[in-house]
């Protein structure tokens, strides 16, 4: 039996490394394979370290009433930093530094920071010539470089900043659960970043109780590629640390390499994440000569119908949720039946594909987003298991979590312990009955202190009987699973009136192994339209299958193709109408990303930003 370290008693999130690091002194806690040098601490050496950090904040005048700005990315110097500002006894306001200069500068002076820590001297650079301007009692970089030098103003490196915390004494600070521990500069889709204030107690919460549910243990092994910063990976970073497992830090050039390397139990990810992870099996398997790929794609077939049979039978599917005991059992007889060539596939397919992934991992945790059902079917073919849950940065964040003992795939999964879901109608705030869609709202320990200086924005989003307005779109089984439909915010409005939800349709649509990305669009128009970035590579090999001379996108050959594949997976999804058919449709060749702005740093699409900068297209389409 697992024994977790009990947290309940604690009332912030620093008073867990002196626990940890005195269970597990000599434990890994924090493996940097590709900084330049390797880095590698273990839990005493996090714990000394952010307790050096911390008394050098308090030195250069941080106090338990300050705000301290946090512009930095993936790496050991990060959590140092985090911990170091918060067992100074402040709070931070956090962002990557790679975010655009003027949203930096807003959030810098937004959160009255007393102080400013960066990634490295490019970032204070990038910050110039505002940053003059701009009273704090110091800035850190927190790279070993030079710091630049200011007439008027104290610059430390990160060597420095330690030295002057290993001449003072750290002064302990008594928190308190409700004490502000963060603000989190909600990125979203659309206008200005607002300040969620995430509390020690909101933090806390999802530590306590997410860990009984994930089940860590000290042998275990994390890999961590999300932005650290990002309330998602933040926080199951606290939990998994809390429990003296050891972080592995990669990047999205590395990670199908470090994922064979280093073997982890567990990895924090978002939907296109497990797309690409996907998308690289089928490559492979596209890559098979044609005999090979036939023989694999029966065992997926089959085993596609052994799954479907078993969570019938389990009384796990979405698709039929109150089935008589007789389906039941006519289900099991099924799986029963197909069992055995499942298993014959396992030895000779899907054994390599977990060799991939390591071989060794316990559970892929989803979030972020929505996970395509194709996907989740994948995932359990596999046998890679996979929790999804559900939640958002005001929610600190997982409202939801799918239980390994009831994993109901296309689900959200079912309420953390103390948190409370209620769906209700968009317009009139009446709860709805079981199994109706509406407006998901939250409720409990983990909801936000509010918006940092917005008391309008505040009472927008929580009422006064502490219901969070979550703006997603869902409804609740008989068993109390969430299942997400839409978010409010992102449905199309057809002329004809009809109310279309774009992300189970884009969902379906990207099962098609030639289109990478897709985004719906038609509001106020006679019928759906899409943006596609296609999948070049498997276009590519399908001419050359059909022995064209060449892969024109524009050519009927390849219009016939995609319009085939658009008609086939819209009209395959469950609850399928007439109105969900996409009419026209056009060609991208830039894929949505975070670097060129058209994705958040979670990777979900910023539709309005694609709609403005597609705009042509889109008025061509219609």
């Amino acid at each position: 039996m697992i024994q977790l370290i009990d947290y309940t008693n604690i009332n912030s999130i620093p008073e867990i490394w002196p626990i940890v690091a005195k269970q597990f002194p000599r434990t890994l806690a924090l493996h940097a394979p590709h900084n330049k040098p390797e880095v590698k601490l273990n839990y005493g050496q996090l714990w000394e370290q952010i307790s050096q950090f911390a008394a050098g904040l308090q030195k250069l005048g941080v106090e338990p009433v300050d705000k301290v700005a946090l512009f930095a990315d993936n790496s050991p110097r990060w959590m140092i930093a985090d911990q170091g500002i918060m067992t100074a006894g402040a709070a931070n306001a956090v962002r990557s530094s790679q975010a655009e200069k003027q949203e930096l500068l807003y959030i810098l002076a937004d959160s009255y920071s007393t102080s400013l820590i960066v990634q490295d001297r490019q970032t204070c650079q990038k910050l110039q010539p505002e940053l003059d301007n701009i009273e704090l009692k110091f800035i850190v970089v927190l790279s070993d470089e030079e710091p630049p030098t200011s007439q008027n103003r104290n610059i430390l490196n990160f060597q420095q900043l330690m030295k002057e915390g290993g001449n003072h004494e750290l002064q302990p600070v008594q928190q308190k659960r409700d004490n502000l521990a963060t603000l989190l500069y909600t990125s979203g889709t659309t206008g200005k970043p607002k300040g969620a204030m995430l509390s020690h107690g909101n933090l806390l919460h999802q530590v306590t109780q997410l860990a009984p549910i994930i089940k860590p243990e000290v042998t275990d092994r994390v890999l961590s590629i999300l932005p650290t910063w990002h309330v998602y990976e933040r926080t199951v970073e606290y939990l998994l640390l809390s429990q003296g497992t050891t972080q592995i830090y990669t990047n999205l050039r590395s990670f199908k390499e470090d994922l064979q390397e280093f073997q982890p139990q567990y990895m924090v990810g978002v939907p296109r994440l497990w797309d690409s992870l996907y998308e690289g099996v089928q490559k492979q398997f596209r890559s098979q000569p044609p005999n090979k790929q036939k023989l694999i794609q029966f065992f997926f077939n089959l085993s596609t119908k052994y799954i479907l049979a078993r969570r019938l039978a389990q009384g796990l599917s979405l698709e039929h949720p109150n089935p008589s005991p007789s389906t039941k059992w006519k289900a099991k007889i099924q799986a029963t039946l197909l069992s055995l060539l499942h298993f014959l596939g396992d030895k000779i397919v899907y054994q390599k594909v977990r060799q991939a992934t390591g071989g060794k991992i316990k559970y892929l945790i989803s979030g972020g987003g929505s996970l395509a059902m194709h996907l989740d079917t994948f995932y359990e073919i596999v046998g890679i298991p996979l929790l999804v849950g559900y939640g958002l940065t005001e929610t600190s964040p997982v409202a939801t979590l799918r239980r390994p003992e009831r994993n109901l795939r296309g689900s959200a999964g079912l309420p953390l312990p103390q948190v409370e879901i209620s769906i209700v109608d968009s317009e009139t705030r009446e709860p709805l009955p079981q199994g109706v869609r509406g407006l998901v709202l939250i409720r409990g320990p983990l909801v936000m202190k509010g918006y940092y200086q917005k008391p309008e924005k505040t009472a927008e989003a929580i009422n006064s009987e502490g219901w969070f307005n979550s703006g997603d779109l869902g409804l609740l089984t008989a068993e109390g699973d969430l299942v997400l439909t839409g978010r409010a915010k992102d449905t199309i409005v057809l002329s004809n009136g009809e109310n279309i939800e774009p992300q189970p349709i884009e969902d379906a649509c990207s099962r098609s192994p030639y289109i990478d990305q897709i985004m719906l669009l038609g509001q106020d128009e006679r019928t759906l339209g899409a943006l596609i970035v296609p999948n070049v590579e498997a276009v590519q090999q399908w001419a050359g299958e059909q022995n064209l001379d060449n892969m024109d996108l524009d050519s009927k050959p390849v219009q016939d193709l995609f319009r085939r594949e658009l008609n086939a997976q819209v009209k395959n999804r469950p609850g399928y109408r007439p109105d969900d058919r996409i009419g026209p449709f056009e060609f991208i060749g830039e894929p949505f990303s975070i670097p060129n702005g058209t994705m958040t740093q979670t990777m979900k699409i910023k539709r309005p930003v694609i709609r403005e900068k597609y705009r042509h297209l889109i008025q061509k389409m219609f």
